[in-house]
C-alpha cells in the first residue's frame, strides 16, 4: 500500500521538477549573449622573447675568491739524537740440557672404526617366546676392506634372535684397522646387541 502512495505522489512531482528544469534550459539558450568588442580582447602571446645579454660587463665584475693559504710545513729536526736506537735488546739464548723427543703430534694408526651398523628390528617370529628385553653378544672379525666376516654368537639370552644378529652384522661396515698407513685385518670384536619389546 505504502509503494502505491509512494507512486501516485512521486511521479506528478518528477514530471513538474523535469518540467521546471526544461523550462529553465530553454530561457538560458533564447538569451542574447555578445561578446566585448575586439579592442577589449585579451590579446595572450605565447611566443618567447630571448634577450641577449651582455658579457662584456659581466666579465669585468667577476672576482675570483681568495683561496686560503696552505699551512707551512714542519720544521725540519736535524738533531741526530732525536732518533731511535736501531741496535735492539741482545740476549744468549738458554741452553737447556734435556732430550726431549715431541714427535711430530699426528698419529695415522688407529683401530677398526664403525661406519655402518644398523641393527635389524625386532623379530615378530620372536615376540611370542622372548622376554620384554633380550641381548645377544657376537664375536666378528673386520677384513683389511671394511666388511665383517667369520662372525658367531658367543652368548644368547635367547636363540630366536641369533639368526637376526647374523644377518645384522652381515651387513656393517667399517673404516679398517691402519698399521704404519696400511690397512690390517682386526679380529675379535665383539659387541652387544639389545632387543626390546614395546608396547604398541
Amino acid at each position: 500500500m505504502g509503494a502505491a502512495v509512494r507512486l501516485f505522489i512521486g511521479v506528478p512531482v518528477a514530471m513538474f521538477v523535469t518540467g521546471l528544469l526544461f523550462l529553465f534550459m530553454s530561457a538560458m539558450i533564447r538569451q542574447d549573449v555578445r561578446l566585448a568588442d575586439a579592442e577589449d580582447a585579451i590579446n595572450i602571446n605565447i611566443t618567447a622573447q630571448i634577450q641577449d645579454s651582455d658579457l662584456s660587463n659581466a666579465s669585468k665584475e667577476f672576482k675570483r675568491p681568495t683561496l686560503d693559504a696552505p699551512p707551512p710545513p714542519p720544521p725540519a729536526v736535524n738533531d741526530p739524537s732525536n732518533r731511535p736506537a736501531l741496535d735492539g735488546v741482545r740476549a744468549e739464548i738458554p741452553q737447556i740440557d734435556a732430550n726431549l723427543n715431541i714427535g711430530s703430534g699426528f698419529n695415522p694408526d688407529r683401530d677398526a672404526q664403525p661406519l655402518v651398523r644398523i641393527q635389524d628390528p625386532y623379530p615378530e617370529r620372536c615376540q611370542s617366546r622372548a622376554g620384554s628385553e633380550e641381548a645377544v653378544v657376537v664375536q666378528f672379525d673386520v677384513t683389511p676392506d671394511g666388511t665383517t666376516t667369520n662372525i658367531e654368537v658367543i652368548d644368547s639370552t635367547n636363540s630366536c634372535f641369533n639368526r637376526t644378529v647374523v644377518r645384522s652384522v652381515q651387513r656393517w661396515k667399517y673404516q679398517p684397522k691402519i698399521v704404519d698407513n696400511e690397512p690390517q685385518w682386526r679380529r675379535g670384536v665383539q659387541t652387544r646387541l639389545v632387543y626390546q619389546l614395546t608396547d604398541e
